[in-house]
C-alpha cells in the first residue's frame, strides 16, 4: 500500500476545526516563487501548479522507468500547500489578491536528495518540452503555530484566521510573521471538482511564546 503522508502524519494534515498548537519539524519541498492573483485565468499561479505537479509525479513514476532511485517507496504525493503574504500587510488583504506574494509547494519524500531533485527537473523538462527552472527544491522548517481545519470557500477565511489568533493569545502566544513565516495554507480538497462551501483547507500561522 502506498505511503500516505495525509493518514500517516494526521497532527499536520487533518488536524481538528477548533485551533491547536502544532511545532512542524524540517521537511524538504519542491517550490514555485511568484505573485499576483492566484484566480486569474492562465496567469503565474496555475502555471506554477502545472510545474510542480509535472516534477512531483515524475519522481513518484520513477518506479516505472529504468532510473531507479535510491530509497524509494511508493506513496501518494502529498497535496499542494501555499505561503502567502503582501508587502507591507500583517496578515492577509483579501479585498488585494493582485498584491499577493506567495510559494506554492509539494512536500517531499525523505528520499528525495537534492540529486535526485535535479534528476526529476531534467527528466520533466525533457519529457514536456518545458522550461522548469523556476522550481525549487527548497528545504524549510516551520516550527511553532497555530493551526486548523477551516471548511468553507477561501475567502471567508478571516473569521477562522481570527479564531486562531485568539486561541493563540489565550495560549500565551502571538503570531510571528516574518523572514521565513507565512500565512500557510494546505488544500485537501480539488478546487475544480469541490462546492466552495465544502473546501477543507488547513490554515497554519507562525507563533512564538510571549515574553
Amino acid at each position: 500500500m502506498a505511503f500516505d503522508y495525509k493518514k500517516e502524519y494526521k497532527e499536520f494534515y487533518l488536524p481538528p476545526k477548533m485551533p491547536g498548537i502544532v511545532t512542524v519539524p524540517a521537511m524538504n519541498f519542491l517550490a514555485v516563487r511568484g505573485q499576483g492573483d492566484p484566480n486569474e485565468e492562465d496567469g503565474a499561479y496555475k502555471q506554477a501548479l502545472g510545474m510542480l505537479y509535472a516534477v512531483a509525479f515524475t519522481i513518484k513514476m520513477s518506479k516505472l522507468g529504468k532510473h531507479k532511485l535510491e530509497g524509494y517507496f511508493d506513496y501518494v504525493v502529498p497535496p499542494l500547500e501555499g505561503l502567502w503574504w503582501q508587502e507591507r500587510v500583517h496578515g492577509m488583504d483579501y479585498a488585494h489578491k493582485q498584491e499577493f506574494q506567495w510559494i506554492s509547494l509539494i512536500r517531499l519524500p525523505e528520499f528525495v536528495t537534492k540529486e535526485v531533485f535535479c534528476w526529476a527537473v531534467r527528466e520533466a523538462e525533457e519529457k514536456k518540452q518545458q522550461d522548469f527552472s523556476a522550481v525549487e527544491f527548497f528545504p524549510w522548517e516551520e516550527r511553532a503555530c497555530v493551526q486548523c481545519m477551516r471548511l468553507g470557500p477561501y475567502d471567508d477565511e478571516p473569521a477562522t484566521v481570527a479564531a486562531m489568533e485568539a486561541y493563540a493569545k489565550a495560549q500565551g502566544y502571538e503570531e510571528d510573521f516574518g523572514e521565513g513565516r507565512f500565512h500557510h495554507e494546505i488544500y485537501l480538497s480539488d478546487v475544480r471538482r469541490c462546492q466552495p462551501e465544502r473546501l477543507k483547507t488547513v490554515i497554519r500561522h507562525p507563533v512564538k511564546r510571549v515574553e
